[in-house]
Parts: C-alpha cells; sequence; structure tokens
C-alpha cells in the first residue's frame, strides 16, 4: 500500500509524514512537489527491517528521473523484514508490548510491570517489549501523552506486536481513544486476568463466575465499533423494532447477566448442602490460601498424594479442590486448595469468586503459603492479609508457611522464617512436610483439647 500526496514549498517527508507510515504501516509514502504548475520532486520513505540502524530510509529524486520498481522492492524488503524477526509469523500467538503509566513511584510500577508479565506469560502471550512512564499527572483521555502514546505504537508495530497491555485498568473513553490511535488491540490488567480465568475454569461454578464477571466488565466498555455479541444470544429472540444494534446488544447482555445470576444461586445452594455435610461429618476443614503460583496445588498434591493440576504459572487452579488428610490415631482432615489471590484484583472477579472464597468461612485452620523466592513475598503476604480482611477471615486461626525454601540460601530462609514465626517448607519434598504436619495436629488437635474441647 502506497500513500503519494502532495507538498507545497518543495518540502521533502516531514514528521507527520513518518508517523503515518508507521502508524498506518504503509509500504512507502511518497511526497510530490510542485514548480510551475508541473511534478518536481519526489521524496519517498519506507520503514527498514527490525535491528537495522535506521528505523527509516529516504529516497529522493527528480519526478522524471524517479525509476522503482514497486513490487520486486516491496517484495525484497518484505523478505527482509521476514528473516530478520526474532518470532516466526507461523507463532499464531499474541504478541504484545506491556504500558505501565502512573503516578505511582517508580519502585511500585516496576513490581507491577513484573507482576503484569508473569501474568501475560500465563496467558501464552509474547511479550516483546515493557515500557515504563512515571506521570506528573493523567492524561484523562489516553492515559498518557498521545505523542508517547504513538511513540510506543510505532515501537511496537516495529517489533510486530499485534496487542497492547496496560498495567492500569482503561476507562471505556480512554479505551476508545487509545483504540481509535491505533489497529493493535488494546486491554487493560483487569480483561489480562479474565481472560486468565476464562481459560483456566473448568468446573460450571468456575466458568459461570467468569462469564458474569466479563460480561459485567464488558457492559459499560461496549462500543459501537466492532460489537459482535450473537455468540452471547442463546435461545434470546431478535431485536426489537426501531432498536439500534449497540442497544441490541446491551439489552443481550443485560438478560445473560439476569440469567447467569440466578444459575449461580442454583450453584451457591448446592456448595451449601455440600459444606453442610462436612460440618455434619465433624471432619476439620483446612483451607490453603496464598499469592498466584505460591504452590498451592503443589502443597496439596504432596500432603495428599492427589493429582491436582500444576503448572509454574499465574491462576494454574481456579476451581476449589478438596481431598482427606489423615493423621495417626485414626484422625483426618479435609484439606482445600483455593484460587490464588492477587493484589489490584478486578472487583467484578472479585465480587464474583466471593461465592467460591465463602468455603473458607468453614475452614478451621487457613495455610497461609508463601514463596519465599520471591523478591516480592512481603508485599504478596500483606495483599493476602487484606483480601482475607475484606471476606471478614482476618481473624481466622491461620499458620503462616514459606513454600520453595531450597530456592534461597539457607541461612536467608532460616532468618526469614523467625522474623515471620513461620514454618518452612518445600511443596516437592515430602519429608519437608513434618513440621507443617505437627503444626496442623497441633492446632487442630492438641490445641482443643488443652482448651477442654
Amino acid at each position: 500500500m502506497r500513500f503519494i500526496h502532495t507538498h507545497l514549498r518543495n518540502e521533502p517527508i516531514n514528521k507527520e509524514d513518518i508517523t503515518d507510515l508507521a502508524l498506518l504501516r504503509f509500504d512507502i509514502i511518497a511526497a510530490l512537489t510542485v514548480r510551475d504548475g508541473l511534478p518536481d520532486k519526489i521524496h519517498a520513505a519506507h520503514l527498514m527491517p527490525q535491528g537495522s540502524e535506521q528505523k527509516y530510509e529516504f529516497i529522493s529524486s527528480d519526478f522524471y528521473r524517479f525509476d522503482l520498481d514497486f513490487t520486486e522492492f516491496i517484495e525484497n524488503l518484505e523478505a527482509e523484514m521476514e528473516r530478520r524477526r526474532t518470532i516466526s509469523q507461523n507463532d499464531k500467538r499474541e504478541r504484545a508490548i506491556l504500558v505501565s503509566a502512573s503516578t505511582n513511584p517508580r519502585y511500585e510500577l516496576e513490581e507491577s510491570m513484573e507482576e503484569l508479565r508473569e501474568l501475560a506469560e500465563s496467558s501464552n502471550v509474547i511479550v516483546m517489549d515493557a515500557v515504563i512512564q512515571r506521570l506528573k499527572e493523567v492524561n484523562p483521555k489516553h492515559l498518557l501523552g498521545e505523542g508517547k502514546l504513538k511513540e510506543i505504537i510505532m515501537n511496537g508495530m516495529d517489533k510486530g506486536a499485534t496487542l497492547l497491555i496496560f498495567d492500569q485498568d482503561l476507562s471505556p473513553s480512554q479505551i476508545r481513544a487509545i483504540t481509535e490511535t491505533t489497529e493493535l488491540k488494546v486491554i487493560d490488567r483487569s480483561q489480562l486476568i479474565l481472560d486468565i480465568f476464562a481459560r483456566r475454569a473448568h468446573s460450571r461454578d468456575g466458568k459461570v463466575q467468569v462469564e458474569l464477571a466479563q460480561l459485567t466488565y464488558m457492559l459499560p466498555r461496549l462500543t459501537g465499533k466492532g460489537t459482535a455479541m450473537s455468540r452471547l444470544m442463546g435461545g434470546i429472540g431478535g431485536r426489537g423494532p426501531g432498536e439500534m444494534k449497540l442497544e441490541v446488544d446491551r439489552r443481550r447482555i443485560r438478560e445473560k447477566l439476569s440469567h447467569l445470576e440466578k444459575e449461580l444461586k442454583t450453584l451457591s445452594e448446592a456448595r451449601k448442602q455440600r459444606k453442610q455435610r462436612r460440618v455434619d461429618s465433624k471432619i476439620p476443614i483446612v483451607s490453603i490460601v496464598g499469592y498466584a503460583n505460591a504452590g498451592k496445588s503443589t502443597l496439596l498434591n504432596t500432603l495428599t498424594k492427589s493429582g491436582t493440576v500444576v503448572e509454574d504459572k499465574m491462576f494454574a487452579t481456579l476451581d476449589t479442590a478438596s481431598r482427606r488428610l489423615r493423621f495417626p490415631k485414626e484422625r483426618e482432615v479435609i484439606i482445600t486448595d483455593t484460587v490464588g489471590f492477587i493484589r489490584n484484583l478486578p472487583k467484578d472477579l472479585m465480587a464474583a469468586f466471593k461465592s467460591t472464597l465463602e468455603e473458607l468461612e468453614d475452614a478451621d485452620l487457613l495455610i497461609h503459603l508463601v514463596d519465599i523466592s520471591n523478591p516480592r513475598f512481603d508485599q504478596h503476604i500483606e495483599s493476602v492479609e487484606s483480601i482475607l480482611k475484606d471476606l471478614n477471615l482476618a481473624n481466622k486461626p491461620k499458620l503462616l508457611v514459606f513454600n520453595k525454601v531450597d530456592k534461597v540460601a539457607t541461612g536467608t530462609a532460616a532468618n526469614i522464617v523467625l522474623r515471620y514465626d513461620a514454618t518452612a517448607v518445600s511443596a516437592m519434598r515430602a519429608e519437608s512436610l513434618r513440621p507443617l504436619l505437627g503444626a496442623i495436629e497441633t492446632h487442630i488437635w492438641e490445641s482443643r483439647h488443652g482448651a477442654g474441647e
């Protein structure tokens, strides 16, 4: 695709031309100057392959001497671009530029960006680049300045990106404004987390909760551009007379939300019955909680010799798993694994998953599992404690347990465990779990006995 236009006053390719070339992905942009009513000079520019010293190459010539076999030239240029690409075009995964722009301190932005990178990789996204900009004030239209936004978009396109992921939640108007600036897909942190949850939910409970959260998030962001909600219709009839398509889409989402909320209530009743049966059996319940990717499923598997799905990814587990764990003297507990917590969890998702986390209310003991090898483990502890407080579970008996101690120096691990008055384990090694089993046994039976129960 070529863009050929005229320039007055013998002006060569300018900054606006280069911006159009990069943003609109023209093969060539050319400016034709005119003198005495006739063509005079032609100035052209094209993008260069990734890794070149210059991002653009400029060509200038007298108009009547300009000779370029456009098709051959572009085919050779595209072949060279393909050779220079670090990721094959056959790799169909999304390729993203991560963007964080906020008035928060730089170190907070960097820590949050690392987490966004983990989330993106958990969603099978290839991260091409990450851009952090500390703002004096937030731009209400584009979050960051329009010039900087265009620079990020051009950089992303040069690298072959297909997606922009913002660490900050974008308002509906910001998403619209940024989308109008680029053909790249634009999502924010909440959408990314919702996407991960949608991929990982397997139970009917989980699927209903995720869809409910997605639609609640989508409704205020629905615009006329490219909306296609027909897949959400189910058995709903066609549009009403005189209704705009956008209004039809909104109405269908509201109807779907109402249906999902009713289904969630039915599923909640079934969960309550299952909970009641466990309470009636008088078997103590121990729930494992912790930050995403702390190793909760691995701990459950090793403790109970079971096969819950384990991946080194955030939110590998979404659906609550329960197993029985036997102790000496014919005693046993039910041990449950829960969805990983994360700071700034989307409010819609938090509301939807409160029903799943209701099971924690019946727990006799919470095991707060922490990945000691993560440099941000202290912030993870705070985030989990904050969410437990929001769930009115702050006063529930807890054991703080540091996992992955084999990944840090022995002396360092010992000091941290001592400072927090915690228990140390390596969830993949059964022999390391004896102190934890002893602590559970002490809390569930010996402390009760000592209290006269």
